[in-house]
């Protein structure tokens, strides 16, 4: 039943009206990724009523999410952040139904989760991921809202929606060749600016709402990306053709035997990972460097002898590095992997490359 009084500023505007609010409340959207694009988009397609939407995310809460993913506050910290998404969306609008997909996006489940829904939005933070989604959306025909930040930068496109000459693009026509990994910061790395999420996030609603409702002119096959420290925007075409020497699925069953890590580059099946027990004691090892590959702005440090080479450097360094037995540490375990994975593909098999599982926060906790 469509309460008129809860949306009466939307059904008021003009070329919107009931049938428009009706439309919202039969689609069925999927936000994957509940992080700082995730939290805005949630809020607004909740207040504005579509009538059902699923939130896909298998992280918890952490304090350094605060900042800038703001459905989630201190006392929620180490809980699921689907659980805590849900519990707040449904206080806010508690005639539509949510949905809780508390784990992570693979080959395996992607096509059957997304199947069922008209709409999904990437509010992802990694390449691999972004493009298993593009992927499954352009092979199942589901309209697709990306959108991305970085540092004080953000973007937005919409994919697999034709336009006014039959044309659909996606995020493979934007970015054939995903980068390398040390190529591309993640936020963890490179810093973001707390507001920035909030606004891509709310475009990507936006772009989500005149999708359902026909309203308006969507983005699709273009890409709009803004600077927040001089408010400079562009509106890009994005190309029609894709490279023809890319590799990419195109029916299901090339895509559920892809390997999305392995697409981007990351190949960490010989990388040996570290307890925290085994990482205190093999720092005791002569010859032993350990290498943060944190930027050197983040805290906090250990209280052992390290090297501190930022990851988007560490191919500059490489030809620096002396010592045979080599463990390297970042604040998560997952910037680790990669420069680990980066030193054993130039150094070789003769040295003995290790990753501290869990990196420092886990460390951290060990410790105590």
């Amino acid at each position: 039943m469509l309460d008129k009084n809860r949306y009466d500023r939307q059904i008021k505007l003009r070329g919107f009206g009931i049938e428009a609010q009706q439309k919202l409340l039969s689609a069925r959207v999927l936000v994957i990724g509940a992080g700082g694009l995730g939290c805005p988009v949630l809020q607004y397609l909740t207040a504005s009523g579509v009538g059902h939407i699923g939130i896909m995310d298998h992280d918890v809460v952490s304090i350094s999410n605060l900042q800038r993913q703001v459905l989630y506050t201190t006392e929620d910290i180490g809980q699921l952040k689907t659980e805590v998404a849900s519990k707040r969306l449904r206080v806010m609008n508690p005639d539509i139904f949510i949905k809780i997909i508390s784990e992570r996006i693979t080959t395996k489940n992607a096509v059957k989760i997304i199947s069922e829904y008209d709409l999904v939005l990437d509010c992802s933070d990694n390449f691999p991921t972004r493009y298993l989604i593009d992927d499954a959306c352009r092979i199942l025909k589901k309209t697709l809202i990306f959108g991305a930040i970085y540092q004080y930068e953000g973007q937005i496109a919409v994919f697999n929606v034709s336009n006014k000459e039959g044309v659909t693009t996606s995020y493979r026509n934007l970015f054939p060749k995903p980068p390398r990994p040390s190529e591309v910061p993640d936020c963890n790395e490179a810093g973001v600016l707390g507001v920035l999420p909030g606004i891509i996030g709310t475009l990507q609603a936006t772009e989500a709402i005149k999708i359902i409702t026909g309203i308006g002119e969507p983005l699709a096959n273009k890409l709009m990306s803004i600077d927040l420290l001089d408010y400079q925007t562009a509106i890009y075409d994005i190309p029609s053709d894709i490279e023809s020497n890319s590799n990419f699925p195109c029916i299901i069953d090339e895509f559920e035997l892809m390997n999305y890590e392995e697409h981007c580059g990351i190949n960490n099946h010989n990388i040996k990972t570290i307890s925290s027990s085994e990482f205190l004691e093999s720092a005791k090892i002569p010859d032993t460097l350990i290498i943060d590959v944190r930027e050197l702005h983040e805290f906090p440090k250990i209280d052992l002898p390290y090297l501190s080479i930022p990851l988007s450097q560490l191919n500059e360094k490489i030809l620096e590095i002396q010592h045979k037995n080599i463990i390297v540490i970042c604040q998560s375990g997952k910037r680790s992997l990669i420069g680990a994975q980066l030193l054993q593909e130039n150094l070789g098999s003769e040295y003995q490359i290790s990753s501290l599982e869990g990196g420092i926060y886990k460390l951290k906790k060990f410790k105590e």
